[in-house]
């Protein structure tokens, strides 16, 4: 078996290779750096770097595994962070030229608990403005491209967080996710990510400036190149901040199941709400298969008690009615107008996101009554499945188009233009329901392109979908290197 180089190991894998000194924390940082050196220009991965900080963290790090006293589980491991977690001195945008300047005084508090556990922040990776799209562009540090396809989509928001871990800039990264975007990045680019069960990640030091409440749905969560490593950072990352620390803790429950033949898995292909390409749902096809000789039940058809239009109806309603505080007064008023002189028949994309920006506080109230109501639904279908697989997205990564608003652009889906936004349904099937899912790679499509399998838990089953993307690493495949990294 080929021995991987150093840059596209998992952190655990060298978290073990530093406690055995087998290299040193300089040497890694070295290591990700010449990656970065190597490819950062035509990929644009990560877009903000303190090289100096780093090398003096990676050094501080040495001296203490040196002497046997490791800071923590990540101690001289190198990461990146999505920009738009503040990390002291550098800038944190969201993309936007209205925040070029805004200069984080103090760390985010992912980011705290990360560098307490030893790992070496050297940089910071791309985004799109104000994180919402599923490509990485903005007018402040330009374009991410796929290491699989210069010419196509990394994902987003957290696109350069997968593009950088996907050609070896860094081991770990920092995300967030309110509509699949940790999620469609790990799975355009090849590599895992994981959507925590919400509230469990602080958010403290990734909010625009002014603001210090999260909004709804919104999660952060990590990024990696292994299963295993995501479960070593959601220990070091979970729990509350501030005042809430003082009142509560978390302790959330370890997987139940050891092997594949404990699990009960329904599967779900593609849906009418968005269809899904056929070479991704012929790699979900195969590890279905797969699956149905070695767990312990499967199926096809078991679903939670609600239709999957209402799901999408639902979570179009909570999801743009979250980011209806960026709205500005005259925006407000005018996206009143439009909706106001809308067909109160009519069900386009368009229209039920502006109905969300300018939504009644009491009609809010009903969305959310019935949200809650789903959410039980979801948790009673889990009384009987462990986890669901489906798809992230409904297709492999597809090529930059900067034209026009994201509502407005298409994607080809089994040869045919589709609206991007008919992809939605696969973000929040889980994510508006406060639901864990955990991204691991499941091959190639005949183009050649990365494809992910979405594993959804019950609330607060962070580590058993985790554990799940643990044995599909292990027993059928993992992370595959970019051609020319």
């Amino acid at each position: 078996m080929q021995v991987r180089p150093l840059h596209f190991r998992s952190a655990t894998e060298l978290a073990r290779l530093l406690r055995a000194r087998k290299t040193t924390a300089t040497a890694l940082l070295e290591a990700c750096l010449a990656q970065y050196e190597r490819h950062n220009g035509r990929v644009n991965a990560v877009v903000v770097t303190d090289l100096v900080r780093a090398r003096k963290a990676a050094s501080a790090a040495d001296r203490r595994l040196r002497a046997g006293q490791p800071k923590g589980p990540l101690d001289g491991v190198p990461m990146t962070a999505k920009e738009s977690f503040d990390w002291s001195g550098t800038p944190s945008t969201w993309g936007d030229p209205r925040f070029k300047d805004n200069i984080a005084s103090v760390d985010a508090a992912a980011i705290t608990r990360l560098t307490a556990a030893g790992a070496i922040i050297y940089g910071k990776t791309n985004v799109p403005l104000m994180l919402a799209d599923w490509q990485s562009y903005n007018s402040i540090y330009g374009t991410t491209s796929n290491p699989w396809d210069l010419t196509r989509s990394p994902g987003g928001s957290s696109g350069g967080s997968a593009a950088a871990l996907a050609s070896g800039m860094t081991a770990l990264e920092i995300g967030s996710d309110i509509g699949a975007s940790i999620r469609n990045p790990a799975h355009y680019c090849g590599v895992y990510g994981h959507k925590p069960t919400y509230g469990l990640v602080p958010y403290q030091g990734h909010l625009l400036p002014g603001m210090v409440q999260p909004g709804d749905i919104t999660v952060a969560g990590p990024l990696a190149r292994s299963a295993r490593d995501l479960a070593t950072m959601m220990k070091v990352l979970v729990g509350p901040t501030g005042p809430d620390a003082r009142g509560w803790s978390v302790k959330l429950p370890p997987a139940r199941q050891r092997s594949l033949r404990d699990f009960r898995v329904a599967v779900m292909m593609t849906d009418s709400q968005s269809e899904v390409d056929l070479p991704v749902q012929d790699l979900l096809g195969k590890l279905t298969q797969f699956l149905g000789k070695r767990v312990k039940a499967l199926s096809t058809t078991a679903r939670p008690g609600f239709s999957t239009k209402e799901a999408m109806d639902i979570y179009i309603g909570l999801l743009r009615s979250a980011g209806s505080r960026r709205q500005s007064d005259a925006e407000f008023a005018a996206n009143a107008q439009r909706v106001a002189a809308s067909d109160p028949q009519d069900d386009s994309y368009l229209v039920k996101m502006l109905r969300a920006y300018v939504l009644h506080h009491r009609d809010w109230l009903k969305y959310n009554e019935r949200r809650h109501q789903m959410r039980l639904l979801w948790d009673s279908f889990f009384d009987d499945w462990d986890v669901m697989i489906c798809p992230v997205a409904a297709s492999a990564a597809f090529p930059h188009n900067q034209t026009g608003e994201r509502h407005e652009r298409t994607i080809m889906v089994n040869g045919r233009p589709v609206a991007t936004t008919d992809q939605l349904f696969w973000a929040g099937y889980s994510g508006c329901f406060y639901l864990p899912s955990t991204v691991a790679p499941m091959g190639l499509t005949p183009d050649g392109l990365p494809a992910g399998v979405q594993i959804i838990a019950r609330q607060y089953g962070d580590f058993t979908s985790i554990r799940f993307a643990e044995l599909l690493e292990s027993q059928y495949g993992g992370f595959v290197a970019p051609p020319g990294y």
